[in-house]
């Protein structure tokens, strides 16, 4: 059997609120309960929430630094200043680097982009790329989604002649790099209301003041939030205020008129063109645009997404789909060699954190494979490779654990790290990696509780399935896009069972086709999908009955779209009693 989840039901919000709101915009309690949760009360503020509105957005001078960012970039495009617009090789660095040199490239035929290669320069601002700039005579950089951390190397492009406007949206260091602007609402003195950007919304803000400025159109930066919305969901940063905003006309771009780029990614993922959501880009989307930097180069990525001719962007588009394929196929291999290690013990460490090292792993997936442990074992994880003559590798955590602590503490250890709470990457020297396995290995020990090693499932309600009407979920998919902070609510309905047609579906049979009927509510049959729990199949097609946690979806087919539950764990009932 799979391993098993601990299923909490949240609490309700205040009745006489939910109440209240349920009457004036008419709706069902339990959708009533879960806008009261999300801090919407009023029927006002209901409608904002179903309704989000590109007016609502934040004046981009708000922002510490903004009017020297502005002011700089207009000297470099009204001179014919060369301009580098400079990104990280991931889909956030990608789609922000494109986004920013589409901008520009209105205005000025002086700009070019460039990304660093991820094996030659590693993450982040690099000597190689500044030097790049100066050999190429640009007299301005502007980094995006990285160099909030770069003093050294603000410092060496300065002393080339070289300026610098730094766009992120990382934690910033003790102090910040000595360039003309610093973009990055996470900064201590910026009063910027909403600080959890994505690296290319912060490129977003930047042009957005420019146009405001510059009496530049704001309907002209419209077509640009298709590649903002794949940023946001693939970089997970939270689906709430501006980003919401941002996705929900992001999405309206990118179904009704996406780049030339993003319309060969989505042929090439065999989606339907006009039905594409925040899910389509997370996993089939956002993994093909990575492959580039995690195979190639990142800069085919932004090639792709800057394209203007359709045969082009095709064409382009199969190279990356082909880095893609081939991601996934060392992916599964290392995958399998990574788990294979932890279970011979022949791991750095898997008592508290799983660490595991091979020198011979492709840098651009351990990323990928920490995901996959962390699955598999539920424990904080470090998946390690080498490079340049350097240990290297990504770190992922579990929920509610902050795994950029734990490496922050062995900081002595390490030439460099960075990252978020749930997601970071480090470099150290060969000799410093049995200290750093214990030593991380201790540290989580001292801080995780055994709660936080048990995956959980968080349930917004109970229903029935006779809940689950057309009205129900027309105003259900209004709460879209969800992410962070805004996830798609997971229901839970007791003792239901397959009615008959369940099968295994999906490459190796990894998951369940099931039509649920519930026990109490025998007319409401019900689709269901449940990935990668095929161990419950004999269970099942032996007609047992169970509880299931899931959300709805809409599944659209060959023009044909019908509501179904996306399972996201069962239970036998036996286990309950």
């Amino acid at each position: 059997m799979t391993r098993e989840c601990k299923w909490i039901v949240k609490e309700r919000a205040d009745a006489a609120k939910v109440e209240k709101l349920s009457a004036e915009v008419g709706i069902d309690r339990v959708l009533a309960d879960l806008l009261v949760k999300r801090g919407v009360e009023t029927f006002d503020q209901a409608r904002s929430f179903f309704r989000p509105a590109l007016e609502d957005l934040h004046d981009p001078f708000l922002m510490k630094d903004m009017d020297a960012a502005v002011e700089r970039l207009h000297r470099a495009i009204t001179t014919g200043e060369k301009i580098l617009v400079y990104g990280d090789y991931d889909v956030d660095g990608t789609t922000a680097v494109a986004l920013v040199y589409s901008f520009i490239n209105r205005f000025t035929s002086a700009v070019d982009f460039y990304i660093p290669d991820r094996y030659d320069e590693g993450y982040g601002v690099s000597y190689k790329g500044i030097d790049w700039a100066f050999e190429g005579g640009f007299g301005l950089i502007i980094t995006l989604d990285c160099g909030i951390k770069a003093t050294d190397k603000a410092e060496y492009a300065r002393s080339k002649g070289v300026d610098m406007i730094i766009c992120d949206h990382h934690l910033p260091g003790e102090s910040l790099p000595d360039v003309v602007a610093v973009l990055d609402p996470k900064r201590e003195d910026c009063n910027y209301p909403f600080d959890d950007l994505s690296g290319c919304g912060v490129g977003f803000k930047l042009v957005q003041a420019y146009s405001k400025r510059y009496d530049v159109p704001f309907e002209s930066l419209i077509p640009l939030l298709d590649l903002l919305v794949v940023s946001i969901a693939s970089d997970l940063v939270t689906m709430v205020g501006e980003n919401r905003t941002l996705s929900h006309f992001g999405l309206k771009q990118l179904n009704e008129d996406p780049r030339k780029g993003l319309l060969a990614m989505i042929v090439l993922s065999n989606l339907e063109p006009g039905h594409i959501g925040i899910d389509d880009i997370v996993f089939k989307i956002g993994p093909r645009i990575n492959a580039a930097g995690r195979m190639e180069s990142g800069r085919l990525a932004v090639e792709l997404l800057t394209c203007t001719q359709q045969d082009k962007a095709m064409f382009l588009g199969e190279k990356i789909n082909e880095n893609n394929n081939d991601r996934k196929s060392i992916d599964r291999e290392v995958t399998k060699e990574a788990l294979e290690m932890v279970e011979s013990g022949r791991c750095l460490a898997r008592e508290n954190a799983t660490v595991v090292y091979n020198p011979k792993w492709s840098k651009g997936i351990v990323g990928i494979v920490a995901s996959r442990l962390v699955e598999a074992y539920y424990k904080p994880t470090v998946v390690l490779t080498k490079s340049n003559g350097f240990v290297t590798g990504s770190a992922r955590s579990v929920a509610g654990f902050d795994l950029y602590e734990a490496i922050e503490s062995c900081a002595d250890l390490l030439e460099n790290f960075g990252g978020h709470v749930y997601a970071a990457g480090l470099t150290l020297k060969e000799e410093n990696l049995p200290e750093f396995a214990s030593r991380i290995d201790a540290f989580i020990s001292g801080k995780i509780t055994s709660d936080m090693l048990v995956p959980v499932v968080d349930i917004d309600a109970v229903l029935d399935f006779s809940q689950i009407t057309p009205k129900f979920f027309r105003i259900l998919k209004q709460f879209q896009p969800f992410g962070p902070g805004n996830g798609n609510p997971v229901f839970c309905t007791e003792n239901v069972y397959d009615a008959g047609n369940g099968r295994k579906v999906g490459a190796g049979g990894m998951h369940l086709k099931l039509d649920l009927i519930q026990e109490s509510q025998p007319y409401h049959q019900i689709a269901a999908i449940a990935f990668n729990m095929a161990d419950y199949y004999d269970y099942i097609k032996s007609g047992n009955p169970l509880d299931v946690c899931y959300s709805i979806v809409e599944n659209y087919y060959r023009g044909n779209s019908t509501i179904q539950l996306r399972v996201r764990d069962l239970r036998e009932r036996e286990e309950l009693i």
